[in-house]
């Protein structure tokens, strides 16, 4: 919608993981390199927490594409995706089974399935290929497909893992994994890291670099008052950034504006985030409802 009025090529604060517009802030790039560093040492287990929004997901998918990359160049990993783990023990291992090229239609008991899933992977390791099974929104997990998946990941020789295991999950995996019965699984965990919020010099190189990314080469777009609004509103949440500055250049649009200020965001802010800035809340959520009508019936 404002792409062309600001010199952009694509939406910037699109809430599709979009991997290229991924920014190397210090945590989500400690992330990927630990990934990159437990894959490569074939040292198992690893969990990667975050609240909601924090930017999970593009991780995951950053990491399925250096997998794939791998894969190609060396053919060293084999990889195993559960984007839905709201799975029986039987599900999981059908998921896990077609995702290593079995025959998900023939019927199976638990363990018929396992043993079937284990000969597949000793096949893959006379190749030199490790299984490396990502698993997102774990925190979902039913108990006993989190008791199944720690079975897949018993498989090992005396020199190395054959499975390897990724869990991307919200605050509430910790809590799955600190119960008593799970505490096996829990031993084999090498590593995990906890995705933070961005602090506002982060939040501006975050926008920056997707401006940048998606087209845009003029002078800073947002105004530094603009940008210390939004992490404070966003709390440095990446997903909520990428909202809230969606809006803001909604609201700079529909006045023909070239730059984004301390105003536009507090019109994309919520109305509840109006009363502690503003005496009059109704009517400056009400001029955000004016500005995009504005906006409509010029494009009509």
């Amino acid at each position: 919608m404002y792409q062309r009025h600001f010199g952009l090529t694509k939406q910037p604060f699109s809430l599709t993981p979009d991997t290229g517009l991924f920014v190397n802030l210090p945590s989500h790039e400690q992330c990927f390199e630990l990934m990159a560093h437990v894959l490569a040492s074939g040292e198992g287990f690893l969990k990667v927490i975050g609240d909601v929004g924090t930017g999970k997901t593009i991780l995951c998918r950053k990491l399925l594409r250096f997998l794939d990359a791998q894969a190609s160049s060396n053919h060293r990993f084999h990889t195993v995706y559960i984007p839905n783990p709201m799975l029986s023990p039987v599900g999981l291992y059908r998921a896990v089974g077609q995702e290593l090229g079995l025959d998900a239609s023939e019927k199976r008991n638990d363990d018929a399935l396992l043993q079937h899933i284990n000969e597949r992977v000793l096949s893959l390791a006379t190749e030199n290929k490790s299984v490396v099974i990502v698993v997102d929104e774990s925190q979902s997990l039913p108990p006993a497909t989190l008791e199944a998946l720690r079975l897949i990941s018993n498989l090992e020789t005396e020199e190395r893992k054959l499975v390897q295991i990724i869990l991307f999950g919200q605050t509430e995996l910790d809590d799955l994994l600190n119960q008593d019965r799970f505490r096996q699984l829990k031993q084999r965990i090498s590593f995990g890291h906890y995705l933070t919020p961005l602090d506002a010099k982060e939040t501006r190189q975050y926008i920056q670099f997707r401006l940048q990314q998606c087209g845009y080469n003029g002078h800073e777009l947002f105004s530094d008052a603009a940008i210390k609004k939004l992490h404070k509103v966003a709390q440095g949440i990446p997903r909520m950034i990428n909202v809230l500055a969606h809006k803001s250049m909604m609201a700079a649009y529909a006045e023909q504006k070239k730059f984004v200020e301390i105003a536009h965001v507090m019109l994309a802010a919520d109305v509840k985030e109006q009363r502690k800035v503003s005496t009059a809340p109704i009517l400056a959520g009400t001029a955000f409802i004016v500005l995009l009508a504005a906006l409509v019936w010029r494009l009509v």
